[in-house]
């Protein structure tokens, strides 16, 4: 039932470029091996939103176990599992687009004033190579009362997997679910984040022993794991669309950023746009 829930919020294929915003620093890294690093979740810049999810199973919990008191062990188990998973689960790993490439919020969150581009991606592309790699596609979701219903849907498909399984302990039917409750956790984001209209491609769930693929790098206050997503289709890194962020140099530094990406065989199809908006050095 909740396999069902996660292949239906997964379903949805993007239709406009997605972009993806990154410093000089990371531009250089990202068309020079023609792939982006997907963090695990838990590491990412916006990982408190993780407990946003448990929050929302709490809510629907207490409300039926005051409505009824019906599993009330089951579901108090459910919360207290959810909760540990996220600090000390599984491997899930993604990788972040946007479905606006110039937003103000935006650059100055991922990128540095005068050092920062936003790269769009072809939608069927990202969905391709996403798809080569067992990743999956799926668009956040911000909207309350969205968000209410499906952990309904959700706490319901527990319930009726547990009815099923009668006499099997909690912990091993909620691992029977873990990697699709994980996936739909890291896509459920707080409503404040909503301008950002956040597409994520989303890894399969490891085991930390059962995956040589994580690397890691440094990061703003720890060493964050991730592993890598390959972007080339046909050994080609292909790109619809690039702005330039804030710059005190626009004119100048477009054309040191087209030079760049001709150098790598890149032209993007629809061109390099400057994103207009004021540089303010703070």
């Amino acid at each position: 039932m909740i396999d069902k829930l996660t292949a239906e919020l997964f379903s949805r294929a993007p239709t406009e470029p997605l972009y993806h915003y990154t410093t000089f620093k990371g531009l250089f890294g990202i068309v020079e091996s023609r792939q982006l690093w997907a963090s695990d979740i838990r590491y990412m810049n916006d990982a408190a939103e993780l407990r946003h999810t448990v929050d929302l199973v709490r809510r629907e919990v207490k409300l039926r176990i005051n409505k009824s008191g019906w599993n009330a062990k089951l579901l108090n188990a459910l919360v207290d599992w959810l909760s540990r998973k996220l600090t000390n689960g599984h491997l899930l790993f993604a990788a972040s687009f946007r479905e606006n490439g110039n937003l103000l919020s935006q650059w100055r969150g991922y990128s540095t004033i005068g050092k920062g581009v936003s790269l769009g991606f072809h939608p069927a592309v990202i969905s391709r190579v996403a798809r080569r790699q067992g990743f999956k596609i799926a668009r956040c979701i911000y909207d309350n009362a969205e968000q209410a219903a499906l952990i309904k849907k959700l706490v319901d498909g527990v319930e009726y997997i547990a009815d099923e399984c009668e006499g099997m302990q909690y912990h091993e039917i909620f691992q029977r679910m873990e990697s699709d409750l994980l996936m739909i956790t890291a896509i459920l984001k707080h409503p404040s984040f909503e301008e950002e209209a956040e597409w994520r491609v989303i890894s399969p769930s490891y085991a930390e022993q059962a995956c040589p693929r994580v690397k890691f790098r440094e990061g703003t206050s720890m060493i964050v794991p991730y592993i890598e997503l390959d972007l080339a289709e046909n050994d080609q890194l292909r790109l619809q669309h690039v702005y330039l962020g804030p710059s005190p140099n626009s004119t100048n530094s477009i054309n040191s950023l087209r030079m760049f990406l001709t150098r790598h065989g890149i032209d993007p199809d629809e061109g390099i746009s400057d994103c207009k908006i004021p540089y303010r050095l703070r």
